[in-house]
């Protein structure tokens, strides 16, 4: 079957030259193609004082150029969340491909805000489009692990969000700092089509029938089953507030962290705005476990994120090291419970829609709360902000942790993640 068809949603005889690949291969083309892609999205974060310099723009413009990103990105994934359940998820993942190759090379070669703004936006559909996808991958093919299927989707995701920085700091000492990041990972792109377009699909998990594709492939609100709507909110409130500290990282806190290290190296610079994201996505290689390990982690994030804010006030870089990682390990650790509570309770012909919906709210937290950081920054300056950011934050971290222990306790029962 060839894209075209997957995505016309026809079936066909297997394609002649079709790759049948093992479940290992899968799992890691699926893992490594949501990875690549929000690599590629959070190059940009060490490259913002760069961009500004060239095209004059202030801290609300790279907010505006942030948010952009998550805008098209929640939007992305209102409308094509769920498509990989009805085209197929090796159709998804070719499509999310093509449109981060897109955006990237938009980005690239910018010369204003608004090229900037709309390479974003491009670079946002793309993870829209693979995130559900990749994410229903893992699943399907782990059926027998459904714990570690959660466990590889956020760390993939985390992992690339928080390599992205790092990578991007890296390759900005290449000539041309701000687009040879892009034109390397562009090509990095093209090189990952090759295998997807060879891959044997599998046939979609729940396909339309005949003559109803535009119906199944239209935006859609999830119904949740009453059961699992408190369990999904608590996962996406829990998504909301953590993102908001990983949106501050990627967008404002490299000046941030600049101030305290008195540094301008941009890889350093991207080191420290990846630790936190870093943090989060190896906690999913431990083993965690206890009826308290979501509240401890709330808990533990709230008062990480007050530290990184006292850092500032105290210039003390080690402080803002120890608590960047802390508020890494306690997200993490808090999030795979309450994800891998969601993606257990719903069924798996509907997966990629859900998932999808949870990370829609998620992500609203990476958009509102840091535009609202952007220009409270040009109002009363980079300290006072962020600890006003980090207050509320706190605040919402300590309330998620009580609501988590009472949901705990009345189930009577240890978290199925934990």
């Amino acid at each position: 079957m060839t894209v075209l068809q997957e995505l016309a949603m026809r079936p066909s005889p297997a394609h002649r030259w079709s790759w049948d690949a093992s479940v290992a291969t899968r799992l890691f083309l699926a893992g490594t193609v949501i990875f690549t892609l929000l690599v590629g999205a959070n190059l940009a974060t060490p490259l913002y004082p760069l961009l500004q310099a060239r095209m004059g723009f202030d801290s609300v413009g790279v907010t505006v150029a942030f948010t952009a990103y998550v805008g098209a990105l929640i939007g992305g994934l209102v409308a094509f969340g769920h498509w990989s359940d009805h085209i197929g998820r090796r159709a998804a993942l070719v499509l999310a491909v093509v449109v981060g190759l897109a955006g990237g090379l938009v980005f690239a070669t910018a010369g204003a805000l608004p090229e900037l703004v709309a390479g974003r936006a491009l670079q946002g559909l793309a993870v829209a489009i693979g995130t559900g996808a990749s994410a229903a991958a893992l699943r399907d093919l782990m059926p027998g692990k459904p714990e570690w299927a959660s466990r590889f989707t956020l760390l993939c995701s985390s992992g690339g969000v928080a390599a992205g920085p790092v990578i991007g700091g890296l390759l900005s000492m290449l000539p041309d700092h701000t687009q040879a990041p892009f034109l390397v990972h562009s090509a990095i792109l093209l090189l990952l089509l090759v295998p997807l377009l060879l891959l044997d699909a599998r046939p979609a998990i729940n396909p339309a029938p005949a003559g109803q594709g535009r119906n199944y492939l239209r935006p859609r609100v999830p119904a949740l089953e009453r059961n699992a709507r408190g369990t999904f909110w608590l996962a996406a409130v829990t998504g909301f507030v953590s993102f908001a500290v990983f949106g501050f990282c990627l967008s404002l806190a490299p000046g941030y962290f600049a101030q305290i290290m008195h540094a301008d190296s941009r890889p350093l610079i991207g080191l420290l705005a990846a630790v936190t994201l870093g943090c989060s996505a190896l906690s999913q290689l431990l083993s965690l476990r206890g009826r308290f390990l979501v509240p401890a982690g709330l808990v533990l994030l709230g008062v990480s994120v007050l530290l990184i804010a006292a850092a500032g006030t105290a210039h003390s870089p080690l402080l803002l090291v120890l608590a960047s990682i802390c508020a890494g390990l306690g997200q993490g650790a808090a999030f795979r419970v309450v994800f891998n509570d969601v993606a257990s309770a719903v069924d798996p012909s509907r997966h990629a829609q859900i998932i999808s919906a949870v990370y829609i709210v998620t992500y609203l937290g990476s958009a509102i709360p840091v535009l609202g950081l952007g220009l409270a920054v040009k109002a009363w300056g980079l300290q006072v902000s962020v600890t006003g950011f980090a207050i509320p934050i706190a605040a919402a971290c300590a309330v998620l942790a009580v609501v988590a222990h009472r949901r705990s306790r009345s189930a009577g029962t240890q978290p199925a993640a934990s």
